[in-house]
């Protein structure tokens, strides 16, 4: 395989990097929009000019091809023509002729590795790299074993020498019950940690450890109801999944494997290898915020299941409170501070685009409930009138049906422990991450002394939960609020500007000079890159600093 040399990536002077002022994007052509390079795909046109030839590509050939107008790289072992594919990329020319006739994988990666370039670029598949693939997993042993404690998988083995210890699970049964056991051998599982889903006679259950994901993937050998229950046994790392039999029959088995079945693995890699999504930026209404959406392909790595639109309400003039009901054969809680993605079929393509689960409001009494309520997942939205995702979402009329996944991200509640000062810098929907981490913190963290929120928009209308969040400063003394303004009317009398070294320097301030401060960042790229740097022109330190991206 070729590997080129590690480089910055996108380039120091590329567009897509962020400039004075915010990030410069590269202006398309008229008529290169996604809508017009779906249309071009589905349009029959030879894209790769093979005529329809798929070929086995030597290095000496790819090498070859490194032009603008004849231009093919290799991702992970495949070589694509991307000429055709120029004038559409959002991030401009030059960061595709980056890896012209070469392989482009760890340049890729390193912007955003969960790219499904197999189904954005399947009509400029050109063929194979001269490598010879992998050999496939074989499951006969387990197939053989499934009906007791099955021995450690291939990759178990491999992994547990570098991360956590290796899982695995054991399955008993009563007359109307079968019981799956998980033993994580991890102290630290929580409910939130288990994503279980059942259909039909296929049983999915995946378990965070830390940074790798425990899976369990079988086709039951007899039906069961639809609804059960999951319990954690704290103290010892163990997880119960009680499933209540259809037919009073003793199972002989449990079932048969699926794919990656009782595989351990990082996380990263199960995204990767199972779901990559080509991410995409479509011009918005203002000339530094886009719509982020991410064209789909085949998801084996973030699971989806489809939930139920129950109720939608306008929370400013462009924002709705989303409520979706999860199905019944689901048990899904999305940790505090990660997103999922939303999916929609849009003229026959499959889009999605990330979103933060938030409360259904922040007035509620801060105490987490004694059964926490799975069954709806709530989101706020922003809705762009030109763009491709978020009016198709607008348009859903309740009780219609959208695709959610596993969660995803990298915050960590173990960052809170003995914090004292928590200090949330958001700008627009960036507010999204801040109302659960609000909720957390202010209910479970005794040691915290104060937690303020930089609030940043472009008018007061476009505040969302501002009297929620007024109001929470006269419940819990802890909490502050600023307003910062862009474009305020004449009247308002509060904070005006973007985010500057001056704003937070003033707004930083600890409750002691040595008490532990944590800063969440969260906002469109230009705001949180901008706000980073001058966190750190202020010497705050990277461990003290979170910015949530997606």
């Amino acid at each position: 395989m070729l590997n080129v040399p590690s480089q910055s990536f996108p380039a120091p002077s590329s567009q897509q990097r962020v400039v004075a002022g915010g990030r410069s994007k590269v202006p398309l052509k008229q008529g290169r929009s996604l809508m017009d390079w779906i249309r071009l795909t589905k349009s029959g046109k030879d894209l790769t000019g093979l005529k329809g030839r798929l070929i086995e590509v030597t290095e000496e050939e790819l090498k070859k091809h490194d032009k603008k107008d004849d231009c093919w790289i290799c991702i992970r072992g495949f070589v694509y023509n991307v000429s055709p594919y120029m004038e559409y990329h959002p991030g401009g020319e030059d960061e595709l002729m980056r890896a012209a006739g070469s392989d482009g994988t760890d340049l890729f990666d390193q912007v955003h590795r969960w790219v499904n370039y197999e189904s954005m670029l399947k009509e400029c598949l050109v063929g194979r790299m001269a490598v010879k693939p992998a050999a496939p997993k074989d499951y006969h042993e387990e197939k053989k074993v499934l009906n007791g404690m099955l021995p450690k998988s291939q990759a178990t083995d491999t992994l547990a020498r570098e991360g956590p210890s290796s899982p695995s699970y054991d399955w008993f049964q009563t007359d109307s019950l079968v019981t799956i056991v998980v033993y994580t051998k991890q102290k630290d599982i929580t409910l939130d940690s288990v994503i279980v889903d059942h259909q039909d006679d296929s049983f999915r259950a995946e378990t965070i450890i830390k940074d790798y994901s425990y899976l369990i993937n079988i086709e039951l050998s007899h039906a069961v109801q639809g609804d059960f229950s999951v319990r954690i046994v704290e103290n010892v790392g163990k997880i119960e999944i009680v499933l209540k039999k259809k037919e009073n029959t003793s199972w002989k088995c449990l079932g048969h494997p699926l794919e990656n079945h009782n595989s351990l693995v990082p996380k990263k890699d199960a995204v990767v290898s199972g779901c990559r999504f080509h991410l995409l930026l479509l011009e918005g209404s203002r000339s530094c915020v886009s719509e982020c959406t991410l064209y789909a392909g085949n998801c084996a790595g973030l699971f989806y299941r489809q939930c139920q639109l129950i109720s939608k309400e306008d929370v400013t003039h462009d924002t709705r409170l989303f409520c979706f009901m999860l199905p019944p054969s689901t048990h899904l809680q999305v940790p505090i501070g990660q997103h999922v993605y939303l999916k929609l079929t849009i003229t026959d393509t499959e889009i999605v685009k990330p979103y933060t689960p938030v409360s259904d409001s922040l007035l509620s009494e801060f105490k987490e409930p004694a059964l926490p309520n799975n069954k709806y997942i709530y989101f706020l939205i922003k809705i762009y009138p030109a763009g491709l995702f978020t009016p198709e979402l607008d348009h859903l009329q309740i009780g219609d049906f959208v695709f959610v996944s596993n969660p995803e991200g990298n915050f960590k509640t173990s960052q809170f422990q003995e914090l004292e000062d928590l200090f949330l810098l958001a700008a627009g929907t960036g507010f999204t991450p801040m109302v659960k981490l609000l909720n957390y913190a202010l209910t479970n963290i005794p040691s915290l002394r104060k937690v303020k929120l930089m609030f940043f928009n472009k008018t007061e209308d476009d505040i969302i939960w501002r009297s929620h969040l007024e109001e929470l400063t006269f419940k819990d003394k802890r909490f502050d609020v600023e307003f910062v303004l862009s474009a305020p009317i004449s009247e308002w009398n509060g904070k005006q500007g973007h985010v500057s070294p001056a704003l937070l320097s003033e707004f930083l301030k600890r409750s002691s000079d040595k008490s532990k401060v944590l800063i969440c960042i969260c906002g469109p790229t230009p705001f949180t890159e901008q706000g980073i740097k001058f966190l750190h022109e202020l010497n705050f330190s990277k461990d003290e600093i979170h910015s949530f991206t997606a």
